[in-house]
């Protein structure tokens, strides 16, 4: 990851143990939104893994995470099927989501996260907007937890998936823009 603030010898985050911080999935969310005719249908995904390294340079962090797209659920099975098929996700032939961090810089009191989205086999740079919702050294347990939320947006076309999307511009059935909305908390490992 490219250095872009001055953190030599320390954490790059205030109270952050530098090391390996395994996100806790019970604890965390993947959710997106995109519209549908005249409304927004959100999801989540409710299976995926991942882990942040904090190093003591942004050079030595990153975040890697695999979701797993036959885990979609947007309350809905007949809609949630229709996604998993090879209109949407595909998850037979591309059964992963990954996301690889290449960078990180300071945006004011928050993060941008920019690393490589990779859906279909088809990988695009996408930005993270990032807020550190702070670090509790005890956690639940007594293990050390880190928070963070991020959001994103990114064009599902981009990817592959053009169903539904209006070449013409005419009417909307599914939007073609997906937000992106995490909730991580994380659990120190090593």
């Amino acid at each position: 990851m490219s250095e872009t603030v001055e953190t030599v010898g320390r954490s790059p985050l205030p109270g952050v143990t530098p090391g390996t911080w395994v996100i806790d999935t019970a604890h965390s969310l993947v959710g997106f939104s995109v519209r549908h005719l005249m409304s927004r249908v959100r999801g989540r995904f409710a299976e995926f893994s991942g882990e942040i390294v904090v190093g003591e340079t942004l050079d030595a962090s990153s975040v890697h995470v695999d979701i797993e797209l036959s885990s979609v659920d947007t309350a809905n099975e007949m809609r949630d099927n229709h996604l998993r098929n090879k209109d949407f996700f595909d998850v037979e032939q591309s059964p992963k989501m990954t996301f690889a961090s290449t960078a990180l810089r300071a945006a004011g009191d928050k993060w941008v996260l920019i690393g490589d989205l990779t859906i279909h086999d088809i990988t695009k740079a996408v930005e993270i907007e990032v807020e550190f919702l702070g670090v509790d050294p005890t956690g639940l347990q007594g293990e050390p937890r880190v928070g963070f939320a991020g959001k994103t947006s990114i064009s599902r076309s981009d990817f592959g998936i053009t169903f539904g999307v209006a070449a013409d511009g005419a009417k909307v059935f599914v939007g073609d823009q997906v937000e992106i909305s995490l909730e991580v908390e994380a659990v120190f490992s090593e």
